[in-house]
């Protein structure tokens, strides 16, 4: 038996008794030659689960594991081969499929075994010849480099640990080379098994910055997917010594020892993706116990003294991280459980704190809000009521045992733990400020001749303010003191959150033009004191965020954002402070941005609706006349030009739990309202927007991501992706892309999805590839068939650019399927434009598969005359397209030449043929120049 392709599913005669088997297999194996691997995979699975013979079960195994190398699932490619061939060892398929497999997981000593088997079966068979010339290749270029780096990695270290060479260049040099190594596996596994994390431990051990930080790289790189690495590096370095790095002066320092922990909780959770899984299985034991071992000492670090506040804040970002579920698909919460049952009391205490004096834990503005955040994620992460009591319960008996019976400092605690739950699980808040005297407290707090106690009273004044259970309350109650500290507070730190108050109770009406709760000009007095504030730079950023919160609510008025963006002044205040280290900004922000540019969600009323509640004396919303389409368009001009793009671009870059998916959203929502007009697209590129929407369409709300993602579908619909999106950053637009092709999209967001990948597939194969892989190509054809011309044309569009990719082209080739005649069927519509789109895609593929040729007379009887309509278009492009089919289907065969030069088309090609000079002219020449030698026409006299 000779095996010309050893990756292709291959045809068997029908055993007796197996039809039902076979028609599975068979139904298998088209739907593979169509690209439908997944579909395949599920034919070749039921034909499985039926009485198979062992032969059968044989042929499925390994036709499973051609399915899984398509879809690059490995592991799964090998485990299916392997069976394959523990039915059948001499199924030469399974053993090169098996080989392909353990070749791309890494394994090149298994996979070698394999291939040799297949030339030992097949000596003459020059794939697996040429298969094992590479892999043997490998195998000693592999050789060569890990001996070249034994004497490499001890050298560098050698350097490294010598006293000598303190603060040379050359051993920064070998620092970089150590780091740069461990980002290869090989490297990693090196520097490894040349006791390199002992030599790594001295290195930590020196306290020098830039050692610690080499360290911590290199680190990095040796435990990156690598579960029994990761185990052995905590084993030698102690959980807790890695953990307490995270409470250094030293930021950077800091932040590299948050990232190795980061990658070391992936390679526990996760799992290993490299190396050799027969290794991995004799070293990890129990890899939930070292994750369980790793946040215990997270949590420890959380309310030890002395360490930093960059410390904590780190610690706090990777609980964020790796606690809750990344899914609700996920079933088991055991993980989050077992945080709040163990940590939920030092999570409080950190939300907790109300100031930092000797003695006390350094927190900041930022610690408290990554510890609302955190406590919010556990808190969504609970399944059932009894989990959600049992949070409440610990909360409520932490809030009390400080409240009660530890004087004014145990009540202070008590009530800024109430803040934190308020803007993290706002549930909890609202249940804590339920508990006797806790609100009591906070009004009479207020009335406080002391800053701090009025601060802590105020905050949590305005947290609750917005809670429906006590906003009613604090409107009654609230309004008058807060007017009252307003004026007559001499500390500007308690005037500023007076005011946010305020202003967070004269927004309630939102957009809502008729539901203002002050004043006339009011709104505007309180906006322009937060202006004013914000732009005193004498004061500190953790007040002036104060002021940025101020204005998140009264922008919510038109007036007071057409103030706003006429001030220069306070958007540069405003935008450098996004910048600051004062992270708990970042929100504000970009809520006083979604209302200036007003990327809100807002429909417009049913007319007749609001007749009907006008009639029926309801509530009808009114917009003010400020936020009409033109103010927001010259609304947004105004940003734009003050540098509101980089603003943002650097609020996305920020490496905390601040910046939370509703912010991501906020962005997102902004950046679509700024590319919304063509000219603005330049400059949004320019600031690096296109950079900037990125991560936000790859990672937030499913609403955000959308968002983001059709505005990175504007900026590649009318600007150069390749200027745009530079170098690899091109590829990670098109997964956004293909996601606004799903149905729950709108109509808008399919079309300018389907212009942005026909732009994109038109620049390269890569990128093609890439459109493939992300399965869109069965969504594009299904908008082929939508009823909106615009969108059908633009999918059409996209197929012809796509029509350059060997897989497509199968798809139009395979038998049974309508692909060609709707083509064909397109190039004779009415509209111009979906008929280029379809004569182009016919002219490509006609040359690059000429058997489709003679099968344009079989789609429709109606070919011929589409064809000449085509030819005798008035549109030269049409013209052009429709002579390269002709062309196209006159090389193909005699046969075909002949039916057209009987035909009409002959005439109407020997008039173009002496037309203008141009591609139609040429094309319609070689016509007939292909005809003549045929010998189907012959030359006139003057031997045209």
């Amino acid at each position: 038996m000779t095996v010309s392709d050893p990756g292709t599913p291959e045809p068997r005669p029908v055993a007796p008794g197996a039809s039902s088997v076979e028609q599975l297999r068979k139904e298998g194996n088209e739907l593979f030659k169509c690209g439908d691997y997944e579909g395949a995979l599920t034919a070749y699975t039921q034909a499985l689960s039926l009485n198979a013979t062992p032969q059968d079960q044989a042929i499925l195994h390994r036709n499973r594991a051609a399915c899984h190398l398509k879809l690059e699932d490995y592991g799964k490619a090998e485990t299916e081969a392997s069976k394959a061939i523990e039915k059948d060892g001499g199924d030469v398929k399974a053993l090169y499929r098996r080989s392909q497999a353990l070749e791309k997981l890494g394994r090149l000593d298994q996979a070698v075994l394999d291939l040799q088997r297949c030339v030992s079966l097949e000596p003459k068979n020059k794939v697996f010849q040429e298969a094992l010339r590479s892999i043997a290749g490998q195998i000693q270029e592999k050789v060569r480099y890990m001996s070249s780096t034994d004497a490499k990695v001890e050298q560098m270290f050698q350097i490294l640990l010598d006293p000598e060479e303190k603060g040379t260049e050359k051993k920064q040099k070998a620092s970089q080379n150590l780091v740069v190594l461990a980002r290869e596996d090989a490297g990693a596994e090196k520097i490894f098994r040349s006791n390199g994390v002992q030599l790594l431990q001295r290195l930590l051990d020196t306290g020098e910055s830039d050692l610690m930080l080499a360290a911590l790289r290199t680190l990095v790189g040796i435990c990156s997917e690598h579960q029994s690495r990761t185990v052995a590096t905590l084993s030698v370095l102690g959980t807790r010594r890695v953990v307490s790095i995270l409470g250094v002066e030293n930021q950077a320092v800091s932040l590299a020892a948050c990232h190795l922990l980061q990658v070391m909780f992936d390679a526990l959770k996760e799992g290993i993706k490299k190396g050799f899984r027969g290794k991995e299985g004799a070293i990890i034991v129990d890899p939930a116990r070292e994750l369980k071992v790793l946040i215990s000492n997270l949590l420890e670090l959380l309310t030890e003294v002395g360490v930093t506040s960059q410390g904590r804040d780190n610690a706090l970002t990777l609980l964020i991280k790796v606690v809750p579920r990344k899914s609700p698909k996920d079933p088991n919460n055991s993980l989050t459980l077992w945080v709040i049952d163990q940590g939920l009391k030092k999570i409080l205490e950190v939300g907790g704190s109300v100031q930092d004096p000797p003695g006390e834990l350094a927190v900041t503005a930022n610690s408290r809000m990554s510890a609302s955040i955190l406590l919010s994620k556990l808190f969504d992460d609970l399944k059932c009521d009894a989990e959600r009591e049992n949070f409440h319960r610990l909360c409520e008996n932490y809030i009390k045992s400080w409240f009660e019976g530890q004087g004014l400092t145990g009540k202070l605690r008590a009530i800024q733990t109430v803040s934190c739950l308020l803007q993290g699980p706002s549930e909890a808040g609202n249940r804590a400020l339920e508990l006797s005297g806790v609100m009591e407290s906070v009004i009479a707090l207020c009335a406080s001749e002391q800053e701090e106690e009025q601060l802590v009273a105020v905050e949590a004044l305005i947290h609750a303010a917005g809670k429906a259970k006590r906003a009613s309350f604090i409107t009654a109650n609230g309004v008058s003191l807060l007017k009252d500290l307003y004026k007559r507070s001499e500390k500007d730190s308690i005037r500023i959150r007076a005011l946010v108050g305020l202003c967070k109770l004269g927004s309630a009406g939102g957009t809502d033009f008729s539901m203002k709760q002050f004043a006339e000009g009011s709104t505007l007095k309180l906006a322009k004191q937060c202006r004013k504030w914000l732009c005193n730079d004498q004061i500190d950023a953790g007040t002036r965020r104060w002021a940025v919160e101020g204005l998140a609510y009264l922008t919510f008025d038109a007036d007071v954002k057409e103030e706003f963006v006429e001030d220069e002044a306070a958007l540069k205040a405003l935008f450098q402070l996004s910048r600051s280290e004062e992270r708990s900004v970042l929100f504000a922000v970009a809520s006083a941005l979604v209302n200036c540019t007003n990327s809100y969600d807002y429909e417009e009323p049913d007319p007749k609706m609001v007749e009907l509640a006008k009639y029926a004396k309801q509530h009808v919303p009114e917009q003010h006349p400020k936020d009409k389409a033109s103010f927001v368009q010259a609304r947004v001009k105004k940003l734009l030009a003050s540098g509101v793009v980089s603003a943002m671009t650097c609020m996305v870059k920020t490496e905390s739990p601040v910046l939370t998916n509703s912010c991501r959203e906020l962005l997102s929502r902004v950046f679509l309202a700024l590319v919304e007009e063509v000219a603005d697209r330049g400059t949004v590129v320019a600031q690096g927007g296109g950079k900037a929407l990125l991560p936000l369409a790859l990672e937030g709300t499913d609403v955000g991501q959308i968002k983001a993602a059709q505005a990175l579908a504007k900026l590649t619909i009318t600007s150069n992706p390749e200027m745009t999106f530079p170098g690899e950053r091109i590829y990670e637009v098109v997964r956004p892309l293909v996601s606004l092709l799903h149905l729950n999209c709108s109509g808008l967001q399919n079309f300018e999805a389907l212009m942005a990948l026909t732009n994109l597939a038109g620049i390269n194969e890569r990128l093609r590839q890439k459109i493939l892989k992300e399965k869109a190509v069965p969504m594009i054809e299904g908008y082929m068939f939508e009823e909106h011309e615009m969108i059908r044309r633009a999918a059409t569009e996209c197929m012809c650019n796509l029509a350059m990719c060997k897989e497509v082209q199968d798809l139009f080739v395979a038998e049974g399927n309508d692909r060609l005649k709707l083509l064909v069927l397109y190039s004779g519509e009415d509209d111009e434009l979906l008929q280029r789109a379809a004569a182009g895609g016919l002219a490509m593929l006609t040359s690059l598969r000429p058997s489709l040729c003679s099968r344009i007379p079989q789609v429709t009887t109606h070919w011929l005359e589409i064809l000449q309509a085509l030819l005798l278009s008035s549109n030269p492009e049409l013209q052009h397209r429709g002579a390269a089919v002709v062309l196209n289907m006159m090389e193909a065969s005699k046969e075909m030449a002949s039916t057209l030069m009987e035909s009409e088309v002959l005439e109407i090609l020997s008039v173009l043929a002496k037309g203008q000079e141009g591609p139609v002219m040429r094309a319609a020449a070689a016509c007939l120049e292909k005809a003549v030698e045929y010998g189907l026409i012959k030359p006139n006299q003057e031997g045209d």
